[in-house]
């Protein structure tokens, strides 16, 4: 009989990591009350004031990191870009993905939505951009031509132009490269307009400021440089001087100088407040402050009165030529014209707790006091939002940013290194650099925070009200987790406490350390107190055991009767508890052993290695029973499952594997974490496994009830490397399976087709070919049966009977051409050409019938349209070169042309209501705004010439 195991998967109470507040990997968002920031591969939304996590956004199945964030024009709309290429619209009102699009191979590095949010841009590291068409939920082209990682991307929308003003600038797009590059593309024509050598080293960021009319960029080596955007050469396009040369549509104008010369991280403006902001240090964020036109004014009258009154000193010590003076006043009379320079002051600057991954400007305005909010993410997993205060006329007092708010209890600062439980298995401890967590693990809340040393291992000590932690600097100590204080602090070793353990009987707690000692102290309770919780407890030193080198692992045996250690030197000592005396050496390792672990009936020891291996030992004898190649990285931590031969190991490729200590088989594979594993605690009770990681977070993987067999377990291993290997294929840069003509085959052209093969395309396009073969054998099947009937005579016609339907149109109760349309709508709209391109060539020709019988019946003609260009497009040559495809084509075209204008007839007519409507709905609202302010005719006259006038200030560039 085959041996069947339990799988193991995320707890269906926390599908997700938790101890997150938000990772490194992406920017985050800010709304001025709400945070939008990255989980690793999820989304949480955090209430900033509360500091509470109101929603998480996690689709099932998908591991990738968040790389991008960005918020669409249209309400609850953000787009999400991850490691993988992929990029998800979410709504965050129903916490669900409105579309995928597949189209780069490298992770999304840069997001941008044009100002309606119709259409949605994203770069990435494989130097590539791509615009989408949000609302067709299709990639529109692929614009190539950067050289290194798309830095930032950029719709320029035209600015507030008089009525009079024609021309729009909405097709122009901008963009940044690792390459030093800023390009300006026209995705109209998709090619390049103008390419500008922006800075000497990488351009890092670029913002563009609320008037559209200059661009800020700034670059790895510290300077920000700001461009003039030439909106007359923008609408006019590539046009030609007087002197033969292309008019260039931006412009130099200046640098902005900073007080630190690192790297410009990112710069952003405010929405609608005077206000830049430039991280160009790992901890600080320096404010400028934009000026108006009339504190420019009167600054510069300043300088002038200050000149003459300086001029006239100097006339009083010596005598100066009077024609010369009369000179120098007169150009200070001429007013001088402002340099934009001139506009951005410096503020403040923010200074953060921690380094800096990003920053926002709160949008919504703040209410609870006056200034603007700005929202930091850090990088060591926490947030915080600071206030920079309105102007102040004192000159005295210099403004300061104040913290609002903060969160960064429900996570820890530096990496995970140690976990253990609670012998209920209800209480999770997590210990780091600096702080000690307990969660609740059925809530995953954070219950304590208590701060610590640099922990390196720890353990419950009995009666769970006390928790014991190792330290680097060689220290033990004892925490009271009732009342959350450090009720003692053992100086118990000169070095690093490299493993605590406590006895079976709960008498003894032994540790190991570097210092080449292993020490073992009793528990001793002060029993000055009558109440059993109020009890604290002590460690006394009894006996020390000195090693010959340094300990890295100790380990009882669960009947009480050996200790295990493990030392640098590769090997296991294994000695009687009781007496101390030599029992075993264990050897065989090449590196030294990092973790070990004693199966309940004290049979077997399992030891894991920084030599990649695991390897099983008998306690009897001492003999190796299997040596394992389980991790590509150095395995970190093994234990036993309880009661069982089982055992789980984790390692630094940022696997947990489960595996059989009697038949020496790996039952399964868990790959959650983003970094190396560190810490690894397994449930007493045998339900669960809790690991931790240098990304900050904590999983369980609960025991489900589904059950588990090796065979079927490898054989979908294997399918998904072919699943994979197939698509990698495809996606190879020089095999295209878009067959277009010469001029768009070739790599080195600007523009080029969105596509990219997944495992989901492949499977949609097989849908598609079981759909038609389907389909195509009912038609036959009954075509032959009417072919008989006619054939038969009358007599005999009505005692023949129809063949029997295919059991699936029979329950769908359809025909074959609705089926293969409603097969053909199941598929993402985004993922339906890369479905098509998968079809050999005689699918397509019997998708083309089904396409005729389609566009006769009028169903759904924006898809029949859809699918009928594109396959025109793909496999022109083949349908030019194949005479059958005639009969089929020219009445596809009288039917389709006919469904098409009675669509186009109703469009039009409800565009024309719809505009009827709008010119309606202005005129009434007009109207009555006049008619509540009591103006009569000649005043609505005024006040509407009076709106279309513009103020214009003159800028010097």
């Amino acid at each position: 009989m085959v041996q069947s195991y339990l799988r193991h998967g995320p707890t269906q109470a926390c599908r997700h990591a938790f101890g997150l507040i938000c990772s490194s990997t992406s920017n985050s968002l800010y709304d001025g009350k709400l945070a939008y920031v990255p989980a690793l591969e999820d989304v949480l939304v955090w209430d900033m004031k509360k500091g509470q996590m109101l929603s998480m956004w996690h689709e099932t199945g998908h591991r990738s990191e968040v790389t991008c964030m960005c918020r669409s024009p249209q309400e609850n709309i953000f787009a999400v870009g991850y490691a993988d290429g992929s990029v998800r619209l979410w709504n965050s009102a129903f916490i669900s993905v409105i579309a995928t699009f597949n189209g780069h191979q490298k992770s999304v590095t840069a997001l941008a939505f044009d100002a309606q949010g119709a259409r949605l841009a994203s770069g990435s590291q494989d130097t590539d951009i791509i615009v989408w068409d949000v609302v067709a939920e299709a990639g529109l082209y692929r614009l190539r031509g950067h050289r290194n990682q798309i830095t930032t991307v950029r719709f320029l929308s035209e600015p507030e132009l008089p009525s009079t003003s024609t021309g729009s600038c909405s097709h122009m797009l901008l963009t940044t490269s690792k390459d030093t590059f800023m390009k300006l593309w026209d995705t109209s024509t998709q090619h390049c307009v103008q390419t500008i050598v922006a800075h000497r080293s990488e351009v890092s960021s670029l913002d563009i400021n609320p008037e559209k009319n200059f661009i800020f960029t700034g670059s790895s080596e510290g300077e920000v440089k700001a461009w003039k955007i030439d909106h007359g050469s923008l609408s006019q396009g590539l046009v030609e001087n007087e002197a033969g040369e292309v008019a260039k549509m931006i412009h130099p104008v200046t640098s902005l100088p900073l007080s630190s010369r690192h790297r410009v991280s990112q710069i952003l403006f405010h929405p609608s407040q005077p206000y830049l902001a430039v991280q160009s240090h790992d901890r600080s964020i320096e404010v400028f402050r934009i000026r108006t036109e009339e504190e420019i004014r009167k600054k510069q009258a300043r300088r002038k009165k200050r000149a003459k009154e300086k001029g006239k000193s100097k006339k009083k010590g010596k005598d100066i030529d009077d024609a010369a003076e009369d000179a120098v006043e007169d150009a200070m009379d001429v007013d001088q014209e402002i340099n934009v320079i001139d506009l951005f002051t410096p503020y403040l600057v923010v200074r953060a707790s921690a380094k800096v991954r990003s920053f926002d400007f709160g949008s919504k305005e703040a209410v609870s006091k006056p200034g603007v909010q700005l929202f930091v993410a850090l990088s060591s997993n926490a947030l915080e939002v600071y206030n920079i205060p309105p102007p102040i006329k004192s000159k005295e007092e210099t403004p300061e940013a104040t913290r609002m708010f903060s969160v960064d209890l429900p996570g820890h600062r530096t990496d995970v290194r140690t976990l253990c439980l609670s012998a209920d298995d209800q209480i999770l401890a997590s210990a780091s650099n600096g702080s000690l967590k307990l969660w609740n693990l059925k809530t995953t809340a954070c219950i304590r925070t208590i701060d610590c040393g640099y922990a390196i291992c720890s353990t419950f000590l009995p009666g769970d009200r006390h928790i014991a932690i190792g330290t680097k600097s060689g220290e033990i100590l004892i925490y009271d987790l009732a009342s959350s204080t450090l009720t003692e602090t053992v100086k118990a070793h000169s070095s690093t406490v490299w493993s605590l353990h406590v006895r079976p009987d709960e008498q003894i707690l032994v540790s190991g350390s570097a210092d080449k000692e292993v020490k073992f102290w009793e528990f001793e309770r002060d029993v000055s107190y009558n109440d059993e919780a109020k009890k604290s407890m002590t460690l006394n030193h009894t006996r020390t055991l000195k090693m010959s080198d340094e300990v890295l692992f100790v380990r009882y045996s669960p009947n009480g009767k050996l200790l295990a250690v493990a030392l640098l030197d590769s090997t296991v000592k294994i000695f009687y508890q009781d007496t101390l005396k030599f029992f075993l050496s264990l050897y065989g390792h090449k590196l030294p052993v990092l973790a070990m672990d004693i199966s309940d009936d004290s049979k077997l020891i399992v030891t894991c290695s920084a030599d990649k291996n695991v390897k099983i030992w008998g306690l009897d004898f001492g003999d190796c029973h299997k040596s394992i190649f389980a991790h590509e990285e150095s395995v970190m931590q093994v234990l036993f499952e309880r009661k069982s031969h089982y055992f789980w190991t984790v390692g630094k490729d940022k696997m947990l594997k489960y595996w059989d200590g009697d038949k020496f088989e790996n039952i399964q594979k868990l790959d959650g974490h983003h970094s190396e594993i560190w810490a690894l605690a397994v449930s007493n009770h045998a339900k669960f496994v809790v690991t931790g990681s240098h990304d900050k977070s904590i999983r369980v993987w609960e025991k489900l009830d589904e059950p588990l067999f090796l065979e079927e377990e490898r054989e979908r291993e294997l399918e998904q490397i072919y699943e994979d290997g197939i698509a990698n294929a495809l996606n190879r840069p020089d095999i295209s399976i878009v067959n277009t003509n010469e001029a768009d085959a070739q790599p080195s052209g600007e523009a080029a087709a969105v596509t990219k093969q997944t495992s989901e395309t492949l499977m949609a396009g097989e849908r598609i070919m079981e759909a038609l073969d389907l389909a195509d054998a009912e038609r036959i099947t009954f075509q032959e049966y009417e072919g008989k009937v006619s054939q038969a005579g009358s007599l005999e016609a009505t005692g023949m009977q129809p063949p029997p339907r295919n059991p699936i149109l029979a329950a769908y109760d359809l025909e074959p051409e609705a089926y293969v349309l409603q097969i053909v709508e199941k598929i993402s709209s985004a993922a339906l050409h890369d479905a098509l391109l998968v079809l050999p060539f005689d699918k397509v020709i019997s998708l083309m019938r089904y396409l005729d019988l389609w566009a006769q019946k009028g169903w759904n003609i924006s898809l029949v349209s859809r699918i009928l260009f594109f396959l025109l497009k793909i496999h022109h040559h083949q349908i030019v070169a194949n005479r059958v495809m005639r009969t089929a084509l020219i009445p596809l075209r009288v039917h389709l042309r006919k469904s098409l204008r009675r669509e186009k007839d109703a469009i039009g007519y409800n565009l024309v209501a719809l505009q009827h409507l709008r010119r309606r709905t202005e005129a009434e609202r007009t109207a009555q705004f006049y008619e509540e302010e009591d103006f009569d005719e000649e005043k609505v006259r005024a006040k509407i010439a009076e709106g279309k006038k513009r103020k214009r200030v003159s800028i010097k560039v």
